[in-house]
């Protein structure tokens, strides 16, 4: 990981990808969506609304996927003091709250037909809420590290806060197996799929679609901050000189 340190290597690896990963994403999104819409068939209780998940689904893992890049980024600080964690962070910190918003917005959406309500205050909602606000809060502790000249990155305390932020993460994982809850239990697992094969590939081809977009995104945040630190390092200098 240290061989990447280097702002320089580390661009130099990723800024050819981030091209590739954006519209390769975005084709990826549209094919899945467009197969989602038009291919698969109508579910046998649901109807037409299931058809949300090829979006609900993403943005819920994309959500815990981005939570769990923060704790790691913040071991990766605190252990092993990699210059470009507190970087990747931050990066990571607004695309994720964003998908977390979309898993909330889809839910509710597709929650309102098929429960009769647009909230319940069950254990995986809540939970997701409870990710939501984890992430504004991390958000502004990210802000106020680099206005305390943080280098681009985040302070300790605020790469503690998303290691201990991630707590959360299996809870989410679990609720809907420990509480009674309206949401449906797993339907993808490591034994199998309880999705039907003309259901599932779309939702496969969408899952893969926005995780590439959203590395895209990621990469193109980080490129931002570490050029945004040259600015500022070479503003410093000057106003030395």
């Amino acid at each position: 990981m240290h061989a990447y340190a280097n702002p320089t290597r580390f661009l130099g690896v990723v800024r050819p990808l981030a091209p590739w990963l954006f519209w390769g994403g975005i084709a990826l999104i549209l094919a899945g969506c467009g197969a989602g819409l038009f291919l698969a068939p109508a579910d046998y209780l649901q109807g037409d609304s299931f058809r949300i998940l090829y979006v609900h689904v993403p943005a819920a893992w994309l959500g815990m996927a981005g939570w769990s890049g923060i704790a790691l980024s913040g071991v990766m600080q605190i252990v092993w003091r990699h210059p470009l964690a507190g970087v990747a962070a931050r990066a990571v910190a607004i695309p994720g709250a964003l998908f977390t918003a979309i898993c909330l917005a889809t839910g509710s959406i597709w929650g309102r037909p098929t429960w009769g309500t647009w909230w319940q205050w069950d254990g995986r909602m809540t939970s997701m809420l409870v990710l939501l606000f984890l992430y504004l809060g991390y958000i502004a502790l990210a802000s106020a590290s680099a206005k305390s000249g943080e280098q681009g990155g985040v302070s300790r305390v605020t790469a503690i806060y998303g290691i201990v932020g991630a707590i959360n993460i299996p809870i989410i994982k679990g609720s809907v197996v420990w509480w009674n809850s309206l949401h449906q239990a797993p339907s993808i697992t490591l034994g199998g799929s309880a999705i039907a094969p003309s259901m599932l590939w779309p939702l496969m081809v969408t899952v893969l679609g926005f995780t590439l977009w959203f590395a895209a995104i990621v990469i193109l945040q980080m490129r931002a901050i570490l050029a945004n630190n040259r600015i500022e390092a070479r503003l410093r200098r000057m106003a030395r000189g």
